[in-house]
């Protein structure tokens, strides 16, 4: 049971992560309008929002740019024309993903960029390559924080293991990711037990980004701030790949620290989200991610499954049983 303080009170440390467009670009590849982006910047600023993804810096190598929105690349020209010198208390984050970003040139020294925090995410079989992103981008003046991806796939002897190699980093932050949206409460309660022995001994923060396959997302991240976790990702809407992630205006209706607004947030969807919806943009919780959810399975069968807009939901079910 947690301490009924820790969530009618509010942390100085809490830190509010929108994830709109980088999560939202997996629905859309990234196709959002400057107008969007700039509306969401400001709707960020005016709900005191602590920082804001743009993206990923996905490879130019590995990735054609004319099948993706800017946002996949997240140059820092495109984002300067978003923010200007972004002379605000909103911080601005990338996403840098293993394996499928050019670290060593496209993270570039932190004075030339309107970047502030280079987000990392790994499995934990790459693990020695994010090291070596996390002490470049370090290297280079960024703030870091390393996303743990897949967490409901490891072992708990692994992931000691590799929080432990990622604790001697200097890393800001360990995340907590449940890509497949197949945690429950209970256990995201045992994993921040098994990040925070971690967190104290190397002195970093943990944070959490959850999805909502199970319509847990929500109810993932309450148990982590109860729990003591402070970096909170969020997306408008809950928009986000396949079932969504945990909706910002769910979590800063949560929180009691008055620097955050949900005005601003609930202004912002009526002009943008719901348009998004009517122009077939779709995401959110549905049977087809519950099912992958419940299985513990990647929601890429899920999407295919929206796509080709079948509505055969036993049948899919046996089809992705069969994959175990």
């Amino acid at each position: 049971m947690k301490e009924l303080a820790k969530l009618m009170d509010y942390r100085s440390g809490v830190r509010v992560v929108d994830a709109t467009l980088r999560d939202g670009g997996l629905v859309n590849n990234f196709y959002f309008t400057d107008e969007f982006v700039r509306d969401l910047y400001h709707a960020n600023i005016r709900a005191g929002v602590d920082y804001m993804e743009f993206g990923y810096k996905a490879s130019k190598e590995m990735f054609d740019e004319s099948k993706f929105g800017k946002w996949k690349f997240c140059k820092d020209e495109d984002i300067r024309a978003i923010v200007g010198e972004n002379d605000t208390d909103l911080k601005i984050a990338v996403m840098a993903d293993v394996g499928r970003c050019d670290y060593k040139t496209d993270i570039v020294d932190r004075t030339d960029s309107p970047v502030d925090l280079i987000r990392v995410a790994t499995y934990l079989n790459t693990i020695p390559t994010a090291v070596d992103m996390i002490e470049h981008a370090v290297q280079k003046g960024y703030e870091v924080s390393c996303n743990i991806m897949a967490i409901s796939n490891t072992q708990e002897s692994d992931l000691a293991i590799a929080l432990d190699i990622l604790g001697q980093t200097p890393v800001d932050v360990f995340y907590i990711v449940d890509s497949y949206g197949a945690l429950y409460p209970e256990q995201i309660a045992r994993i921040v037990d098994i990040y925070r022995n971690f967190a104290e001994k190397y002195h970093k923060k943990i944070g959490i980004h959850a999805h909502n396959n199970q319509q847990l997302a929500f109810a993932n991240t309450i148990e982590a701030v109860g729990d003591g976790v402070d970096w909170l990702d969020a997306t408008y809407y809950g928009m986000g790949r396949g079932a969504g992630n945990c909706a910002m205006e769910l979590l800063l209706g949560l929180l009691r620290n008055p620097k955050y607004h949900i005005a601003p947030v609930l202004k912002f969807i009526d002009q943008h989200m719901t348009k998004l919806h009517e122009k077939d943009v779709v995401w959110g919780y549905d049977l087809q991610y519950l099912m992958t959810g419940l299985l513990n399975h990647h929601p890429k069968t899920a999407i295919q499954f929206t796509k080709e807009k079948r509505s055969d939901y036993y049948e899919f079910y046996k089809e992705v049983m069969e994959q175990d």
